[in-house]
């Protein structure tokens, strides 16, 4: 995989989905969900790559860049990637899966954290579009080796994050063992110093 520093403009991702969507980014963020049930329709080639360009636009410690996209399509390798640890099994049913590729020798302790920026990025370009999303990590390390195997990703570059992606299908009735909601503000918050007075 060749390091290109080069950046083009965005196309087709300036507001549309935005508005689609609920309007400004802090609705967007809220109402992120994951998405792990898709329904039988194709995503197209414009929606998978503006979604990579949104990925790619991405800020990186010293801009080192440190990801590379594998996509597939495949519904055979869709299907052995799904076996790949114990929550991946929603990237079976994705149209589309995106492989994430770090290389931790090119962007350090780094790496992780720019690369966990890249895929929120990709995820709410997604929603943004109207498309649902699921990250899946391939684990133990065994997993994530094959992972890389599987899809012809060579060293430096490690397979560790797996992002499904296709149309939202309904969820099968019952109770998710997932807790849902998020833990108040004012729990994990705290100010050193005065706060700032309310307008």
């Amino acid at each position: 995989m060749e390091r290109h520093r080069g950046r083009a403009a965005v196309r087709g991702m300036r507001g549309e989905g935005l508005e689609q969507a609920g309007g400004s980014l802090q609705a967007q963020v809220r109402s992120l969900r994951a998405t792990r049930w898709f329904a039988d329709r194709p995503v197209s080639r414009d929606q998978v790559m503006g979604v990579l360009e949104a990925a790619r636009w991405t800020g990186s410690a010293r801009n080192r860049q440190p990801w590379r996209f594998t996509v597939v399509t495949d519904p055979d390798l869709r299907a052995r990637l799904s076996r790949l640890g114990a929550y991946a099994g929603h990237l079976a049913a994705a149209p589309v899966v995106i492989l994430l590729a770090l290389d931790a020798t090119a962007g350090g302790e780094d790496a992780e954290f720019d690369g966990g920026r890249a895929a929120q990025n990709l995820m709410l370009a997604a929603h943004g579009l109207g498309l649902g999303t699921c990250p899946a990590s391939f684990f133990p390390a065994s997993n994530a080796e094959q992972a890389g195997r599987l899809a012809g990703v060579e060293p430096p570059w490690k397979v560790r994050t797996a992002i499904s992606l296709g149309h939202p299908a309904p969820a099968p009735s019952g109770k998710s063992a997932i807790p849902s909601g998020r833990v108040p503000l004012s729990s994990l918050v705290r100010w050193i110093g005065d706060p700032p007075d309310q307008p």
